[in-house]
C-alpha cells in the first residue's frame, strides 16, 4: 500500500473534506494510506515540499503570492478546492440578536494569521463596518485565544469550527455570525504539491478518494462524519464536531467541483489587493493546476 505524508496549515473541521479521505476510508479504498500532521512552527509547506518532506499540503492560493511578489518561481501548485467560503465564525457573550455594528467599540480577538485576518477586515467592510473603530486584539495562537475568551477576556473571538459550537456547549460563549455568510464565496482553502508529485499513479489515486470524500462531507447526516473523525478532534464532544460539519454544510463551504474556479481564486485577489496585502494581481495560470 503506497503511504502519502498530509500536512494541514492548521486543523479544523472546516478541512473535513481532507480529514474524511482518511479518517471515511476512501484513501483505503483506493490502496492508499496516510500520514496526517499540522505544519510544524516556522515551516513553509513550499520548502517541506520541494525538498521532498511531505506530498500535499492543506493551504491556500494566497500562499503562493507573497513569494511570487518576491520573485520566487519555484513553488507549488494549487490542484483542488477545499472551501469556497471563509470558514471563521464569531462568538459573543450573550446570545442576544447580533448586527455587524456592535463591533463597532467592542473588543474581538481576532485570529491574525495572514488570510484569517485579510478575510475578517474586508467581511467587516462589507458588513458597512469602521475597521478602525474595532477593538482588534491578538491574543497569539489558536489556543491562547480560545484560553483568553474562555478567562473572560474580550467581547468577542475569531475562530473556526469546532471552538465556537464547543464553546457553545461549554456555556462559554454564543456562535453569533459565520464570516462566509458576510462575503462572496472565494478560493479561501485548498490542496497544493509539487508538478512532479502529481504526475504520478498515486496523485491519481488520491485524487479520485478527495472527490468521493468531498461529496460524502457535503451531503451525509453531520454525526455520521463527526463519528468517522472524531478520532482526529481527541477533546472535542462528538456533538461540537457535528454542529461544526452541519453549520459549514449549511453555508454550502464544499459545494461544487474540486477543481479552483477562476471567479473564486479573482475574488480572493480582491480581498488581498483590498487590504494592501499584496501590490498586484498574480495570474491563475501560475498557481492553480487541473486535478491530475
Amino acid at each position: 500500500m503506497d503511504r502519502l505524508r498530509i500536512l494541514v496549515s492548521r486543523h479544523s473541521a472546516f478541512y473535513s473534506p481532507l480529514i474524511a479521505t482518511i479518517a471515511g476510508g476512501f484513501l483505503a479504498r483506493e490502496g492508499l494510506d496516510a500520514t496526517y500532521g499540522v505544519l510544524p512552527a516556522g515551516a513553509t509547506s513550499r520548502d517541506l515540499i520541494r525538498r521532498g518532506r511531505v506530498d500535499i499540503v492543506q493551504s491556500a492560493v494566497s500562499s503562493n503570492w507573497g513569494p511570487m511578489g518576491s520573485g520566487d518561481i519555484d513553488l507549488p501548485v494549487h490542484f483542488a478546492q477545499i472551501n469556497c467560503r471563509d470558514g471563521f465564525f464569531l462568538s459573543g457573550r450573550r446570545p442576544d440578536p447580533f448586527a455587524w455594528q456592535k463591533l463597532e467599540g467592542a473588543t474581538l480577538l481576532a485570529d491574525h494569521g495572514g488570510q484569517p485576518l485579510a478575510m475578517l477586515r474586508y467581511a467587516v467592510q462589507q458588513q458597512g463596518v469602521e475597521w478602525n473603530r474595532v477593538g482588534i486584539v491578538d491574543a497569539g495562537t489558536v489556543d491562547e485565544m480560545d484560553a483568553a475568551f474562555r478567562a473572560g477576556r474580550g467581547d468577542y473571538v475569531h475562530q473556526q469550527g469546532p471552538a465556537p459550537q464547543q464553546l457553545e456547549q461549554d456555556g462559554v460563549g454564543h456562535l453569533v455570525a459565520a464570516l462566509g455568510e458576510a462575503m462572496p464565496e472565494v478560493a479561501f482553502s485548498s490542496l497544493t504539491a509539487s508538478r512532479a508529485f502529481l504526475a504520478t499513479d498515486p496523485a491519481r489515486r488520491f485524487v479520485r478518494a478527495y472527490t468521493q470524500a468531498r461529496e460524502w462531507v457535503r451531503t451525509a447526516a453531520a454525526e455520521e462524519i463527526a463519528r468517522a473523525e472524531t478520532g482526529f478532534f481527541p477533546g472535542v464532544p462528538v456533538e461540537a464536531l457535528a454542529a461544526a460539519i452541519a453549520r459549514y454544510q449549511k453555508l454550502g463551504c464544499w459545494n461544487g467541483e474540486i477543481g479552483i474556479r477562476k471567479d473564486l481564486y479573482e475574488q480572493a485577489l480582491d480581498v488581498f489587493l483590498s487590504q494592501g496585502v499584496i501590490g498586484r494581481r498574480f495570474p491563475i495560470e501560475d498557481v492553480v493546476v487541473d486535478p491530475p
